[in-house]
């Protein structure tokens, strides 16, 4: 599986984010521009996915990087990202809430 850091994320600015973590989580505080389909419903929304490739992201990884195997298995070109928002915040990263 291909993963990303926060770091490497953030120097890709025009890189679509998806964000499966729970909508209360995903409120509560995101990678500017992120976008909520949450790991417990993206099966039923993979018409919003982005065309090309694009980054997916939790809270520290381990759910995105569940999502990122089955949608490469799928033919996505999807990136995890190791660390996830909680590493995001802690490298004092914007947040959009």
């Amino acid at each position: 599986m291909r993963s990303i850091t926060v770091h490497q994320l953030r120097e890709q600015p025009d890189v679509p984010v998806i964000d499966v973590r729970e909508t209360w989580e995903f409120e509560s505080g995101r990678v500017p521009g992120a976008v909520n389909l949450p790991m417990s419903t993206i099966g039923e929304h993979l018409d919003e996915l982005p065309d090309g490739a694009f980054a997916v992201i939790c809270k520290v990884g381990g759910r995105s990087g569940g999502v990122v195997e089955a949608l490469v298995a799928r033919g996505y070109d999807a990136t995890n990202v190791d660390g996830g928002t909680d590493e995001w915040i802690a490298a004092g990263y914007p947040v959009e809430t």
